[in-house]
């Protein structure tokens, strides 16, 4: 059972949407672990959303008694992390949220069709995923507290990779690790200035009572959420990782249906209505304007971009360095401007990875980069419809090959490494499930894992 405890928060979310627009008035509770309840619309959802996942659309045989397996097992992480209070943050839960919201847009391809399809509001995703994320990021904490110690030994690395036939090993397709360095151009002062006199303007309709504020919004504001929430947001003073700090202490200064100046964020300038103010949470409507960017800002970001390029090139500093000094990207101090692969959380991507919106592009690129050169800056618009100019790397490019311990030595070590800590995790719920009351259907309780549990508690 090394694959237990495989489920991810957006795996649980993504089965809890899909089962949700199925689930009836009256729902079948399949299991109980401690105080908390696993739905048989929890189980439908996450089988849903594991043959979506599956090559061949297709189910194993057992598909069932995994989900349920996994489902209860972090159910237990999660008790055992209350009971021994390990910390996670409201921030860090609505950091999650948030992340969570952008993966499903992405996939969905924009706010209006996610909500089409999942029949929820960005206000309701946020509410909807609040318990589940909580909870996986607690499965999580508990998880890293078991395993943290656990490492492996280059013996052990090389037994693993032995123990598989030379002709069942993995084939690896190309694959590609590419870096961006992304500049934004700046709007001149003409262009702020005019985003600021639209919004003071806006300011004096609703003050002399002309216009509705709600209605300049859904006609005026740029913000791209407008069409699902009217601008209209709830903020917590503490939730300084996922607003501009400029924006949310602006929000903060207001009183109950005072309207701010307008007021300058990383997203351009915003007129901020306070609406309803509750200890710690305030909620808001936002009316943004951005400056337009002309052809001529286009061309100093070009122009500057391309001078790094050649700073690069001539060994003034690395790629990495340019990154750290000169990126407008909000992640580029976290990632040093890689592409990261979101199934594995690492920087090697195939091709047919690079579908998004904002880096289709670079596919027409990589014909011409060998590994360790740079692109010519070239003009995009990036996931928030921003324009900017970037220039690409191509850090390394593998050949297609069989899996071997030359080359993909660190994939087989943390194979191993991911199969020791599953039997440590393993062994530590043959322990822990005893101490908590559980109960399960009749239909799951011949489930292998699920038997062997359910066979410990009896001997208590």
């Amino acid at each position: 059972m090394n694959k237990l405890l495989a489920l991810s928060a957006a795996s649980l979310l993504f089965g809890q949407l899909a089962a949700g627009q199925q689930r009836m008035v009256a729902d079948k509770i399949a299991a109980i672990v401690g105080d908390k309840i696993i739905l048989k619309s929890d189980i439908d959802g996450e089988v849903m959303n594991l043959q979506r996942n599956s090559p061949d659309n297709t189910l194993p045989p057992n598909a069932t008694c995994i989900i349920m397996e996994q489902i209860i097992a972090q159910k237990v992480m999660v008790l055992q992390a209350e009971r021994d209070s390990l910390p996670v943050s409201d921030a860090d839960v609505d950091g999650q949220i948030e992340n969570r919201i952008r993966y499903f847009e992405d996939l969905y391809g924009s706010r209006e069709k996610m909500k089409e399809i999942t029949g929820y509001s960005i206000y309701q995703l946020r509410e909807r995923f609040r318990q589940p994320i909580k909870e996986g990021l607690q499965a999580k904490a508990m998880r890293d507290k078991i395993v943290d110690a656990i490492k492996v030994t280059p013996s052990e690395v090389q037994k693993e990779y032995d123990r598989i036939p030379k002709d069942s090993l993995h084939f690896y397709e190309s694959e590609l690790e590419i870096g961006q360095l992304i500049v934004l151009p700046k709007a001149t002062k003409e262009m702020e200035q005019y985003a600021i006199d639209r919004l003071l303007e806006f300011k004096k309709r609703v003050e002399n009572k002309e216009s509705d504020f709600g209605s300049l919004a859904i006609l005026y504001s740029e913000d791209p959420g407008v069409k699902d929430n009217k601008g209209v947001y709830i903020l917590n003073r503490n939730d300084k990782g996922n607003w501009d700090p400029d924006f949310l202490a602006a929000s903060f200064r207001l009183k109950e249906g005072e309207i701010s100046s307008p007021v300058k964020s990383q997203f351009g300038y915003h007129l901020i209505q306070c609406l309803r103010r509750q200890g710690d949470n305030v909620t808001v409507q936002h009316i943004l304007v951005k400056p337009n960017i002309t052809k001529s800002d286009i061309e100093l970001a070009t122009k500057k971009l391309d001078s790094i390029r050649t700073n690069i090139i001539n060994h003034n500093y690395t790629f990495a360095e340019a990154v750290t000094k000169y990126s407008d990207a909000e992640m580029a101090k976290f990632d040093g401007g890689m592409l990261q692969n979101r199934m594995t959380g690492g920087t090697l991507l195939t091709i047919d990875q690079l579908d998004d919106p904002s880096t289709r592009d670079i596919v027409l690129m990589l014909d011409t980069l060998k590994p360790g050169g740079l692109s010519a800056p070239m003009q995009f618009t990036d996931e928030r419809g921003r324009t900017g100019v970037r220039i690409v790397y191509l850090k390394t490019r593998t050949q297609p090959h069989r899996e071997n311990l030359q080359d993909d030595y660190s994939r087989v070590q943390q194979r191993t490494l991911q199969i020791k800590q599953g039997d440590a995790v393993n062994k530590w719920l043959m322990e822990k499930i005893p101490t908590y009351y559980i109960h399960v259907e009749d239909e799951f309780k011949n489930c292998g894992n699920i038997s062997k549990w359910l066979a410990s508690m009896a001997k208590q």
